[in-house]
């Protein structure tokens, strides 16, 4: 019988934000711009001394360059675009995702979030310039650094039925129940389900634990997020080191045979580093010194 080989599919880009408050100086000579009236759509940033270009392929439908606005060895990825709210519809998010998934395929790319818009490229080059060290030592941490996304459900049913067959109290509990009709069969029932439920946690943190373990020695970093619906038990991204790509994906494959129909995984990435780190600026204006 064949091993089934996992295959990865796209993921939203729904990551941690970290706030960096930038104060931008009101300037005399500074452009006024209205909406729908020239601007720069900022994706995310990049380490490079070179004025880059990769294609026209930026957000909006319009065919935009999107090339890079540069502050000493760092710079913006952008593409030209109305001043206007974007919405966060599937094809403006696909567009903004393909851009990304374009630059890191030879770039370590730290993502802005969906919908950053500046006036003009001189906002941008100021912006770069005055949270220059901190950008620089994200670049530094996530360089080489890919992340993988990892979710892990069950069927909860046949996960009870397992442990009714190899559990002694609950199968001795269930068949009272059934057998003798018990007067109190809600109350006998609501400990029951107390009992089950029990188990399930403790079967859900074994399993959590043991693919965690497993994951550790070809990782970086992992997070562990907030399972979504009765049938997820696991919910993670992981940082992995861009040349130990394949490595990652033959010991996920692994665990996924090990636990057959028992769990079903779905594997998404490679992503940009979205759950370790996605730069949101907080523009504060102040007046020009």
């Amino acid at each position: 019988m064949a091993t089934k080989v996992l295959t990865r599919a796209r993921r939203s880009t729904d990551g941690a934000k970290e706030d960096l408050h930038v104060r931008m100086s009101d300037r005399n000579d500074a452009p006024e711009t209205s909406p729908g009236e020239g601007g720069r759509y900022v994706y995310g940033i990049v380490e490079t001394r070179e004025n880059l270009n990769f294609g026209k392929i930026g957000i909006g439908g319009a065919g935009e360059q999107v090339y890079t606005v540069n502050h000493l060895d760092i710079a913006a990825v952008v593409s030209k675009t109305p001043v206007a709210i974007f919405d966060p519809t599937r094809e403006n998010a696909l567009a903004h995702e393909h851009v990304i998934e374009t630059v890191m395929k030879n770039y370590t790319i730290i993502p802005m979030s969906f919908g950053t818009v500046f006036r003009t490229d001189d906002d941008i080059r100021q912006v770069l310039r005055s949270i220059y060290p901190s950008l620089k030592d994200v670049l530094n941490q996530m360089a080489g650094k890919l992340e993988f996304g990892l979710k892990v459900n069950w069927d909860r049913d046949q996960i009870i039925e397992e442990l009714q067959q190899h559990d002694e109290e609950l199968r001795r509990f269930h068949h009272e129940i059934v057998r003798k009709q018990l007067q109190s069969t809600y109350f006998a029932r609501m400990q029951l389900g107390r009992m089950i439920d029990k188990s399930l946690g403790e079967r859900s943190t074994e399993y959590v634990r043991e693919i965690y373990e497993a994951l550790r020695d070809v990782c970086v970093a992992s997070r562990d997020n907030q399972p979504i619906g009765d049938k997820m038990i696991m919910n993670a991204a992981f940082l992995v080191e861009r040349d130990r790509e394949a490595e990652f994906d033959a010991v996920v494959n692994k665990i996924a045979k090990k636990y057959g129909k028992r769990l079903k995984f779905k594997y998404t990435g490679p992503w940009p580093p979205y759950n370790f780190v996605n730069i949101r600026l907080k523009l504060e204006r102040g007046s020009a010194s």
